[in-house]
C-alpha cells in the first residue's frame, strides 16, 4: 500500500475521530475513519468502469482529494485538469494523455467540452466521494482508437501552466511523490495539530504534494472549502480580505503560497487586516520573491519559507525551513536529492524524478536531470537562483508563460508588426508593441493595437494574456541592437531600452 493510504488508515484507528477534510461546511467533512470507506467505496465503483487512465476536473473540495487516494487504491492513473487551461488546453490534455473517462464535479462544463471535441459519450453517471459526488464521463473509442501507453508504474500525469499553448505532460509514479512528501512533512515539521489550507488549485503539482500528501501523512486537517472560499479567481484573481479572512476564520497553521498570494495577504495586514494569528509556516513557491517582500513578511512577523521545485523532480527540490532559513535563498535540497551544476551553471538534479514526458522516451531515473535555471549552492548548503536559461518566465502567480507563444499570436493580428512581452515575477503581463507598417498613427493606431491585443489574449488561457502594452519609439531592427539577423527580439536590450516605462505600468496598475 501507498505511503498516503498507510498513514490514513493508520489515522483513523489511532485518531478516528480527527478530522481530515475539512470543506465549506460541515457536513463536507470527513474523519480520518470516515475517510477509509470513503476512498474504499469510491475506488470500488471506480473499478467497475473499464478505465485505463481518468481525467479529475474539480474544485478543491474533500470530494477532489477522495478521488486522488481512491485512484492510488483503484491502481488507476489520474490526470488532473488545471481550472485555469483554456479550451484548447484542455482539448490537449485529454488527446495527448489517452483517457477515456472524466471524473468532474461541473459536469455541464465537461458535457459542452466533449460535443466541441465530436467525441462519443455517454450520460454520466453520478458516483459518491465521501459525503459529496461526481460525475464519472466514459468516453467512447474512436475509429482505430488504442489506448496510449503510460510509462510504467505512472500513478499521475500532471500538466504544467503551458509554455506554449501545448504544455507536456509529465508523468509520475506513487512513490516519486510520496518519497517528495515525505521529505516535505519532515521538512516542514508537518503535525497532527496542523490545519492546513488548500490555497492552490489541487490539479497544481505543489498543492497535490505538499497540501494533501504530506498532511495526511502527519495526520492533519486539511482545509479544502474551494477555491471562491478562499478568496481565488480565474488563475489570477485574489480577493485579499476574503482570503486573510478565511486563515483566521480557520485557524490555519501552514499554506502553500504564490508570491502574488503572499504580497496581497503583507498587503492587508499592513493595511490593518488582523493577522492570522496561528500562522506557523508559510511556503512560498512557483516563482522567485523579492527579498523586498520577504523583510516586510518578517517585519509584521509572518512565517515565510521560500522554497524551489518542478514537476519533472515531482514537485519541491529544496526549501527553507524553521531555525534554518537564510533569506534571498530558496532553503537546502530535501534528504532524497542530489544536486549537481553544469559549466555554465545550470542546476542539475538528481532523485525522485519523473518517468519521462507523454509520448516521449522514458527518463533515466538514476540521471541528472537538468532544470534549466541557473544558480549555486554557498557553504553552508543553501541553494541560490541566479537566473533561467531560457526565455520562458514565470509569473507572479506561478504559470509558465514562453513569451515566444504570446508574441506570435499578438504578431498574428494584422496590425501589429512586432512585440516583445514581459512579466518574470510580475502579477501581469506587459509588451512593447510595433505596429505593422501601413497603420496611421495617433489615435487610430492605438485602437486598432487594442484591438488587435484584445483578439489575441481571447485566444489565449487568462495567465498568458497581455494586461497592458506600450507603443514602441522606433521599430527593433538589426541596426539598433533591438533585432536579431534571423528576425527575433533581443529582448535584454528592448528591455532596457523600455525598462522605466515598463516599471511605470506597473507601479500605475499595481
Amino acid at each position: 500500500m501507498s505511503r498516503v493510504l498507510d498513514g490514513i488508515y493508520r489515522f483513523a484507528v489511532d485518531s478516528p475521530q480527527a478530522v481530515a477534510l475539512e470543506g465549506l461546511n460541515n457536513s463536507d467533512s470527513l474523519t480520518y475513519s470516515g475517510l477509509v470507506p470513503a476512498i474504499e467505496n469510491l475506488a470500488a465503483s471506480l473499478k467497475t468502469f473499464d478505465i485505463h487512465a481518468c481525467a479529475l476536473l474539480a474544485d478543491n473540495t474533500p470530494a477532489w482529494a477522495v478521488a486522488d487516494l481512491a485512484a492510488i487504491r483503484a491502481g488507476m492513473p489520474l490526470i488532473p485538469v488545471p481550472h485555469f487551461f483554456a479550451p484548447s488546453q484542455m482539448v490537449h490534455l485529454l488527446h495527448s494523455s489517452g483517457v477515456n473517462a472524466i471524473l468532474t464535479d461541473r459536469p455541464e462544463q465537461v458535457a459542452e467540452l466533449l460535443a466541441g471535441m465530436h467525441v462519443p459519450v455517454a450520460a454520466p453517471v453520478e458516483v459518491q466521494a465521501g459525503k459529496q459526488s461526481l460525475s464519472v464521463f466514459i468516453l467512447s473509442a474512436q475509429d482505430n482508437d488504442q489506448p496510449k501507453a503510460l510509462p510504467e508504474a505512472c500513478a499521475k500525469v500532471t500538466f504544467t501552466s503551458g509554455s506554449t499553448g501545448d504544455p507536456k505532460g509529465v508523468c509520475l509514479t506513487q512513490q516519486a511523490m510520496e518519497t517528495v512528501a515525505g521529505s516535505l512533512a519532515s521538512a516542514t515539521e508537518a503535525c497532527a495539530d496542523d490545519r492546513h489550507l488548500a490555497a492552490l488549485p489541487y490539479a497544481t503539482l505543489l498543492e497535490n504534494i505538499g497540501g494533501l500528501y504530506a498532511p495526511l501523512m502527519a495526520g492533519a486537517t486539511i482545509c479544502a472549502p474551494g477555491l471562491a472560499a478562499v478568496g481565488l479567481s480565474g488563475s489570477s484573481g485574489l480577493d485579499v480580505k476574503q482570503f486573510v479572512a478565511v486563515l483566521n476564520e480557520r485557524r490555519i497553521s501552514t499554506c502553500i503560497m504564490i508570491p502574488q498570494m503572499l504580497h496581497g495577504l503583507i498587503a492587508g495586514l499592513e493595511a490593518g487586516m488582523p493577522r492570522p494569528a496561528n500562522l506557523r509556516y508559510i511556503a512560498v513557491g512557483g516563482s522567485p520573491v523579492s527579498e523586498y517582500l520577504l523583510t516586510r513578511a518578517e517585519a509584521l512577523g509572518l512565517p515565510v519559507f521560500e522554497g524551489y521545485g518542478l514537476s519533472e523532480a515531482a514537485s519541491v527540490v529544496a526549501v527553507n525551513r524553521a531555525g534554518d532559513a537564510r533569506p534571498g535563498s530558496v532553503g537546502k535540497p530535501l534528504p532524497h536529492i542530489d544536486l549537481s551544476f553544469a559549466d555554465d551553471g545550470e542546476i542539475l538534479v538528481r532523485g525522485s524524478l519523473f518517468s519521462g514526458y507523454l509520448g516521449d522516451a522514458p527518463q533515466p531515473v538514476d540521471a541528472f536531470l537538468p532544470t534549466g535555471d541557473i544558480g549555486r549552492l554557498d557553504k553552508e548548503g543553501f541553494l541560490h537562483l541566479t537566473g533561467r536559461k531560457k526565455h520562458l518566465f514565470i509569473t507572479a502567480f506561478g504559470r509558465n508563460v514562453s513569451p515566444e507563444w504570446v508574441e506570435r499570436e499578438l504578431t498574428i493580428e494584422p496590425a501589429i508588426g512586432q512585440a516583445c512581452v514581459f512579466g518574470e515575477a510580475k502579477p501581469f503581463n506587459v509588451a512593447v508593441i510595433q505596429p505593422r507598417a501601413g497603420v496611421e498613427p495617433a489615435a487610430v493606431v492605438r485602437a486598432a493595437l487594442q484591438q488587435a491585443v484584445d483578439a489575441a489574449n481571447a485566444r489565449l488561457p487568462d495567465y498568458a494574456r497581455v494586461s497592458h502594452w506600450l507603443l514602441a519609439r522606433e521599430p527593433f531592427t538589426v541596426a539598433n541592437g533591438l533585432w536579431t539577423g534571423t528576425g527575433r527580439p533581443r529582448r535584454q536590450f528592448i528591455f532596457k531600452a523600455y525598462e522605466h516605462d515598463i516599471d511605470e505600468l506597473y507601479k500605475e496598475f499595481a
